[in-house]
């Protein structure tokens, strides 16, 4: 696999060879990894996967005119014959008046931070193998549990690279170790699967293999035997495991693109109320091994961690550098690498609440640990998904729920929202545990 000098080396030969073929401006990305992956399935390995790959991704700029092209040769006269390509595509382009590298001035100089993000460790498949089945010999070990639909563990390293043609040029090694297992509980038409995961930048970050094939084998045991609820206004808890899309469809209406084409249902929202009073939302790209930290966005901009939502207003859009000159306004460091824009470590902060206290307030709710389907209406706010979860009656988890949907408006889920005590960071999205008020369930 390339090292990391050896991509930004790459990067910034594609850069010159486009200035040499005519481009005005250009900017490379370089990405290489190898992975991993064992998956086995009632003691027996049931498949192997090792994959290597390295690409190039080549943008240019001919006046305000733009093309890219992404390619996996990468040798001095592949680059050259490329660049030829791409530079002739940019003069046949349309003119975009927001097209651009980002300004000079706003680039990262010196040195990358450091943010831990690569362990060291060569990891063997058979280690894979052997986390992979002791997951499942775990699950498979707690009585009730009658089926497996496989267990697995990878490994993956990766570099990245990046150059611009205005003097831009960096990149950045990271390692990524996951496992998990699916089981199924119950027989016939009884059954029920129950899934445990968990993904780490460090090897020994990893959830112990006894403990995620437990997880899985209570998960699968505990959605036994569902009920359906009657339809109606009622309190819905949102488990972590997927209160954090929440935060992605919050992320999405703030996102610079959506914006400047008034597709978003916050577009006019800037600098006011989104969420309760006393609720934060946070990027953090540098926080210590963390599953989407990085050092610079895809344009080569130093990042920094940013309150996206302070005390329940909002406070920014995210915004690439195209976006940002369609809006006059600065580039925040969240530009993606070919176009459009993406977060880092996103967060909603954990609140004052503990979690049992949120429940135990309610008398009559859901509790959701898994939603099923995408209805969510990016420009109207609308809310609709099926969820799988657990009755709440009189402040307890009593029956396990399917069959359900819950329904409202992102706008009035958010006002409505309020955050437990329990953030833990496991994923590139987290959030405690939420409860939203005045949600609309269609049962029986």
């Amino acid at each position: 696999m390339l090292s990391v000098s050896q991509a930004v080396e790459i990067a910034a030969n594609a850069v010159e060879a486009a200035r040499r073929a005519g481009a005005d401006a250009a900017d490379a990305g370089v990405s290489a990894d190898q992975s991993t992956g064992i998956g086995v399935r009632l003691g027996q390995i049931e498949d192997i996967d090792r994959s290597e790959g390295e690409s190039l991704s080549l943008r240019v700029f001919v006046g305000r005119r733009m093309a890219s092209v992404s390619s996996s040769r990468m040798a001095d006269t592949d680059l050259t014959r490329l660049a030829e390509r791409v530079v002739a595509m940019a003069c046949a382009a349309p003119e975009d008046p927001w097209a651009g590298l980002a300004p000079d001035a706003r680039l990262l100089h010196g040195n990358a931070p450091d943010l831990d993000l690569h362990d060291g460790h060569d990891v063997t498949p058979d280690r894979l193998r052997d986390m992979a089945m002791a997951i499942e010999d775990a699950a498979r070990g707690v009585a009730g549990v009658t089926n497996s639909e496989g267990a697995g563990a990878s490994a993956r390293e990766a570099v990245s690279a990046l150059a611009t043609s205005h003097g831009f040029a960096a990149g950045y090694r990271t390692t990524n170790y996951s496992a998990s297992a699916s089981v199924i509980a119950g027989t016939g038409e009884r059954m029920q699967n129950g899934h445990a995961g968990h993904s780490a930048r460090y090897l020994d970050q990893l959830d112990a293999t006894i403990e995620l094939g437990r997880r899985a084998a209570a998960r699968a045991i505990e959605r036994l035997d569902p009920v359906k609820v009657q339809s109606g206004p009622m309190p819905i808890l949102f488990d972590p495991r997927v209160s954090g899309s929440l935060v992605n469809h919050f992320a999405a209406a703030i996102s610079g693109p959506a914006v400047a084409r008034g597709t978003s249902f916050l577009k006019d929202r800037l600098g006011k109320p989104v969420f309760a009073a006393g609720v934060s939302v946070h990027d953090d790209p540098h926080r210590p091994r963390g599953l989407r930290s990085r050092p610079f966005d895809g344009e080569g901009l130093p990042m920094s961690p940013a309150a996206l939502i302070d005390n329940g207003v909002l406070q920014t859009w995210l915004l690439d550098s195209a976006t940002a000159r369609q809006l006059g306004l600065e580039p925040t460091g969240h530009g993606a690498r070919g176009g459009g824009v993406s977060t880092s470590n996103l967060y909603l902060a954990a609140g004052t609440i503990p979690p049992q206290t949120l429940l135990g307030e309610v008398t009559r709710g859901l509790y959701v640990t898994e939603l099923i389907g995408q209805g969510v209406n990016g420009v109207t706010g609308d809310y609709s998904r099926g969820v799988a979860g657990f009755l709440i009656e009189d402040g307890e988890l009593t029956r396990p729920v399917a069959g359900v949907t819950i329904a409202g408006n992102l706008s009035d889920m958010f006002a409505a929202l309020t955050p437990a005590s329990d953030l833990s960071f496991r994923y590139g999205i987290n959030a405690p545990t939420v409860r939203v008020d005045g949600m609309t369930v269609a049962g029986d």
